[in-house]
């Protein structure tokens, strides 16, 4: 999937059927002038449904589909027949995926499993037909109800991706390179900062046919979570990784600042955050020799008291098959 197709966020309008309306006929056939009322019911509108796909990664399919309307019920007939109930519409969207009215902001629920359906927009009833209304002093009424409106509104769907292992970092970090030699994606690489304007996805293949999803996230900057940079745009893509790794590079000139940072955007966005498993990763450590890689973890052991860190470096291919050792023992425990 290129970058361009990976859509995180749309805003659609979703209208549900009207119900139809009752029928206020009269029954009538040879010899039976007056048969009294046997008007059917309205059928009742058709509901606007969010559906999870688990074969989803985007909502790029509703880039371009902003209106989606379920069909009217149908009317009802005589002998008491019941008019069609309107048309459902099935909207498919990838799991993890929120929904928020777009007036209020407020969150409606959210799509986290797989044929997991939820009503959007409920379909108006059908009205009562002319046989309800009959009685002892009214044996032919002449009136039904009509059929109610259905309901219409904006909504916003925002795609949190759904990822055991979160990439967090500065731009520039090389989060793209370790993601595309841990597994087979193939993200946009340059040597410059915010390389990656949307998230991206891979799985990494473990032992005995065993996997797990890691999420490249758009680097974080000091001010993110006021909105700064790429701000809100990608943090959201962060709250449902259960496991949070942080990427310094091993040239940073300070790489607990840079740590301390990125973990203070994290908490500013959502206190939660810090319930999360993390693991510190220093890349780029084929540029140290040994005695300069065990200076540095003299440095860190006093700094990362408690907080588990390894070197790795992607580009030279060293420390991967520990890294990813590591990250399975922290998914499972």
């Amino acid at each position: 999937m290129t970058e361009g197709n990976f859509v995180d966020y749309v805003k659609i309008f979703v209208s549900s059927g009207k119900g139809g309306k009752g029928s206020t006929h009269l029954h009538r056939e040879k010899f039976i002038e007056k048969g009294g009322p046997d008007g059917g019911d309205g059928g009742r509108g058709g509901h606007v449904y969010l559906v999870g796909n688990k074969g989803l990664w985007t909502l790029f399919h509703l880039k371009f589909a902003r209106h989606i309307k379920a069909g009217f019920g149908g009317d009802g007939s005589g002998d008491r027949s019941t008019g069609a109930d309107g048309e459902d519409k099935f909207i498919e969207v990838p799991l993890g995926t929120v929904v928020r009215d777009k007036e209020t902001g407020e969150i409606l629920f959210e799509i986290t499993e797989n044929g997991e359906k939820q009503v959007l927009s409920r379909g108006g009833k059908g009205g009562l037909g002319n046989w309800h209304f009959r009685s002892a002093t009214n044996q032919t009424p002449r009136y039904a109800q009509p059929g109610l409106p259905g309901s219409e509104m904006d909504v916003i769907l925002e795609l949190k991706v759904l990822a055991d292992v979160g990439l967090v970092g500065f731009p520039n970090a090389g989060k793209s390179t370790l993601l595309s030699v841990l597994t087979s994606a193939k993200p946009k690489i340059a040597d410059y900062p915010f390389t990656t304007l949307k998230p991206n996805l891979g799985i990494v293949a473990y032992r005995d046919f065993q996997s797990f999803v890691i999420a490249d996230i758009p680097g974080i900057i000091e001010g993110a979570a006021e909105g700064k940079g790429l701000g809100h745009y990608f943090l959201r893509h962060i709250e449902r990784n259960s496991t949070l790794l942080f990427l310094v590079p091993v040239d940073t000139p300070d790489i607990k600042g840079e740590y301390d940072i990125l973990v203070n955007e994290l908490t500013k966005y959502n206190p939660e955050m810090l319930d999360k498993e993390r693991l510190l990763v220093i890349s780029k450590c084929d540029m140290l020799d040994d005695g300069l890689k065990a200076e540095l973890k003299t440095e860190l052991d006093v700094s990362f008291k408690g907080i588990p860190y390894m070197f790795i470096s992607s580009v030279a291919q060293q420390g991967l098959t520990e890294l990813k050792d590591k990250l399975w023992k922290m998914l499972n425990d």
